[in-house]
């Protein structure tokens, strides 16, 4: 998998004095960083790293579904 398509939730956490990246689709995929930059790095990593988990433990991956909606 060369190019993330899943829907990143990227916001500034005051408590941990970084920002957070939420993976959706992908439960339990979250990452952390001191930058945005970096915190979508970090995620686009731990995204790589759910699915290769997912595969080794024969688990479904879920499709991309592109943008999601939020009330």
């Amino acid at each position: 998998m060369n190019e993330i398509k899943y829907e990143m939730i990227i916001y500034w956490s005051k408590q941990d004095s970084s920002y957070i990246v939420e993976v959706p689709e992908l439960p339990g995929c979250m990452a952390d960083g001191e930058s945005y930059q970096a915190a979508v790095k970090n995620a686009e990593l731990v995204i790589r790293e759910w699915i290769e988990t997912a595969q080794e433990l024969g688990r479904p991956i879920p499709e991309p579904r592109g943008r999601l909606t939020y009330a």
